[in-house]
C-alpha cells in the first residue's frame, strides 16, 4: 500500500484530505506542523509527501530543504499544497526541489493525478537505478550552461512551462534551448534526452 505523509496545519483541510486519501486506498500519516512532519518522514519513510507552505515554526520550504539535504530522504516525491501561488512562490518551491505544486483550492482529481505522476516518475528512476546530475555536470555532454539547466529539469520530469517558471525565461526560449539539446545529443524527443541525462548521472557516457 502506498504511504502518504500529509503535512498541513489547518485541521479541517488535513482531516478532509486524510479521509479522501484513505478512501482512495492510501495509507495516510498526518502531521500538523513542519517539525512533526520531518520526524514522521524520518520514521515512516513515506512514498509521497504532501506539504503546506505556510506553517508556524517550520514552514514547507524548510521542510523540503531539510529533506533534500538528507541522502536517505532526498528522493521522496514532494508535492506542495498551498494558497501561495505567485510566480515567486512557485519558482522558490521548484528551485528547492519540489516535484509538483498544487495551488489551493485544488480538485481531488488534480491531487490524485499529481500523486500518480510522481509515483510513476519515482518508480522509473528506481528501476533504472539512475540519478539525474546537476546542471554543471551535464555540460560534459557538450551543452551550454543554460542548455544543461534545461536538460536537468527535463530529467526531473518538469514540463516546458514549469522550466520557464523555474529558470525565469520565456516559453519560446525554453523550446529553443530544448531544440539545441536534441541536436547536440542526437535525439528526437524529450524522453530520449531525459534518458541521456539519467545515464550521465549513472556515470555512463
Amino acid at each position: 500500500m502506498t504511504r502518504i505523509l500529509l503535512i498541513e496545519d489547518e485541521q479541517k483541510i488535513r482531516a478532509n484530505l486524510e479521509t479522501v486519501l484513505a478512501l482512495e486506498g492510501f495509507a495516510v500519516t498526518s502531521a500538523n506542523d513542519g517539525q512533526v512532519g520531518l520526524a514522521s518522514a524520518r520514521r515512516e519513510r513515506p512514498d509521497v509527501i504532501l506539504c503546506d507552505i505556510t506553517m508556524p515554526v517550520t514552514d514547507g520550504y524548510q521542510v523540503l530543504a531539510e529533506l533534500r539535504n538528507d541522502p536517505e530522504l532526498a528522493g521522496i516525491p514532494f508535492i506542495f499544497l498551498t494558497a501561495r501561488a505567485t510566480l515567486a512562490d512557485l519558482r522558490a518551491g521548484m528551485n528547492l526541489g519540489a516535484d509538483d505544486y498544487l495551488p489551493k483550492p485544488f480538485s481531488i482529481d488534480d491531487l490524485l493525478r499529481a500523486i500518480a505522476a510522481r509515483l510513476a516518475r519515482a518508480s522509473q528512476n528506481q528501476n533504472a537505478r539512475l540519478t539525474p546530475r546537476s546542471p554543471a555536470e551535464l555540460e560534459k555532454l557538450g551543452l551550454t550552461p543554460r542548455e544543461a539547466e534545461v536538460l536537468h529539469w527535463i530529467a526531473q520530469g518538469k514540463s516546458n512551462p514549469e522550466i520557464a517558471l523555474i529558470l525565469d525565461m520565456g516559453l519560446a526560449t525554453v523550446k529553443t534551448h530544448l531544440n539545441h539539446v536534441f541536436e547536440k545529443l542526437g535525439v528526437e524527443n524529450r524522453t530520449s534526452a531525459m534518458l541521456r541525462a539519467l545515464e550521465s548521472g549513472d556515470g555512463a557516457g
